[in-house]
């Protein structure tokens, strides 16, 4: 059973959570490119399937900790340090997904359509949700070296 939770684990890591990181990414240039050529529908186009990759990989990402929750608990692991800073750290990269790189990316989307405020704010604006992008993406990677390296474990990885 272990070996299947952890499959499912790892596979909805790298189905879910793979493209919110890449489309995440791809969203701060692609907006800037739209800003800097108002009526580029193609340009509108990408920012929209962009921030609707990382809305719906989001919500399917949640299957990657339930089924994270479920592996450590058959391993015998929920109490271990480098699984409970995992937990923080993913919690945390889920807050800032929620809180700020989708709320933000929605803002620009809606500066794009002429909707927003627009103007030198919104140029500003995508540099700042590059930050906040740059951030999310560091959390899983940090989570995912903590889930390869598990320090202290004894199995030798």
């Amino acid at each position: 059973m272990n070996k299947f939770l952890l499959a499912v684990h790892v596979l909805a890591a790298i189905v879910a959570v793979g493209p919110v990181t890449v489309a995440a990414s791809m969203f701060p240039p692609s907006a800037r490119k739209a800003l800097a050529e108002p009526g580029d529908a193609q340009a509108l186009s990408t920012v929209r399937v962009l921030h609707r990759i990382c809305r719906v990989y989001a919500t399917v990402g949640v299957a990657v900790p339930v089924f994270g929750f479920a592996t450590a608990k058959n391993m015998g692991v929920l109490g271990d340090t480098w699984l409970i800073v995992s937990i923080a750290l993913t919690a945390l990269a889920a807050v800032v997904l929620a809180a700020l790189v989708l709320p933000r990316q929605t803002a620009l989307i809606e500066d794009v359509e002429g909707i927003g405020t627009g103007g030198e704010g919104a140029r500003r604006a995508t540099a700042r949700l590059a930050m906040v992008t740059g951030l999310f993406n560091l959390l899983w990677a940090t989570v995912t070296v903590l889930m390869i390296v598990r320090p202290g474990s004894t199995t030798g990885a």
